[in-house]
């Protein structure tokens, strides 16, 4: 299986490194990659000179942002990614075998348009399983996937989709997800050992605006306006999953604005998610909230402790 790796980077001189170094690292070879150096200006660009394979290619563009970044590597691979896609991140890092695992799982779904393996938090050590079957549902309630880095996607699925949303500042991966989701279903690793390990830190996307109820709109607007759900769903059940999904939002930004200091406006949030979709689970962590000084995570699916 051919498989092309598509490396967004901005000012990642401290991480990408280790990221392509992983790469190299893999147990299945036959990869190739493009790095895009999306208007650095720290060392990224010779730190990516710096490794010597010719499966390993450097692009240079003026700063356009992530989406814009990935599709322009993309555009670049087509020709070698004649099987499938991995969009990894600049500051994450595969397992050796990720390759393998992934490629595996996709060869033993043929229907399947994706597969996807677990992925690690590297601050905290837990792990998130992979989703499996048809996502479609799930993931219009709320992202499934922590980024590209743990799903490998079929060549043509990627093509049809039409490539990621370069006016989305945040959720743009989550957005193209569905966009895949509408081809088919997602395939995943049998086991639950990591294929990602995931570097959290107070640069990332997630922490900068997860807080902000106002990223949020862009990306909601750009899935609820496509088509293909309307055709798929039918106005009133779209706007009720829209409704749900807007609940999930508003715990995450609770969540995300009680660990940012702002309890007040933090512990409003949740209690209009619950009042938008009640749960028992929510009404018991909404209670839990107000004598406790952080809530869990948000990530859904079996978290569990990583012994290597």
């Amino acid at each position: 299986m051919r498989i092309g790796i598509v490396i967004p980077a901005f000012n990642a001189a401290r991480w990408i490194g280790t990221a392509i170094a992983s790469v190299l690292a893999q147990t299945h070879t036959g990869w190739s990659l493009v790095v895009v150096d999306d208007g650095s200006i720290d060392d990224t660009a010779d730190v990516v000179g710096g490794f010597h394979d010719p499966r390993i290619r450097l692009m240079r563009q003026a700063n356009r942002g992530v989406s814009a970044a990935r599709n322009a590597g993309f555009d670049v691979l087509s020709p070698d990614a004649k099987d499938a896609v991995l969009f990894l991140d600049a500051d994450d890092w595969l397992a050796c075998d990720a390759l393998s695992r992934l490629a595996a799982a996709v060869k033993a779904s043929p229907a399947a348009v994706a597969a996807s393996g677990a992925c690690s938090f590297a601050d905290i050590g837990l792990v998130r399983c992979p989703p499996s079957g048809d996502l479609l549902r799930r993931l219009l309630v709320r992202n499934l996937f922590a980024n590209g880095g743990h799903v490998l996607l079929r060549t043509p699925a990627v093509r049809a989709a039409g490539g990621f949303l370069p006016g989305l500042a945040y959720g743009e991966d989550w957005e193209f997800w569905i966009r895949i989701a509408l081809q088919g279903r997602f395939a995943s690793v049998p086991d639950n050992a990591p294929v990602l390990f995931v570097r959290r830190h107070g640069e990332g996307a997630y922490r900068r605006l997860a807080a902000d109820a106002d990223a949020f709109a862009p990306c909601m607007d750009a899935i609820f306006a496509n088509p293909a759900l309307q055709a798929r769903f039918g106005a009133k059940r779209l706007a009720t999953i829209r409704r749900h999904t807007g609940a999930e939002n508003d715990w995450i930004i609770g969540r995300e604005q009680i660990r940012h200091g702002c309890r007040a406006s933090g512990l409003g949030r949740l209690r209009r998610s619950v009042r938008r979709h009640p749960t028992p689970r929510r009404a018991l962590l909404l209670a839990a909230a107000h004598v406790t000084p952080l809530l869990p995570t948000a990530w859904r699916g079996p978290l569990r402790p990583y012994r290597a």
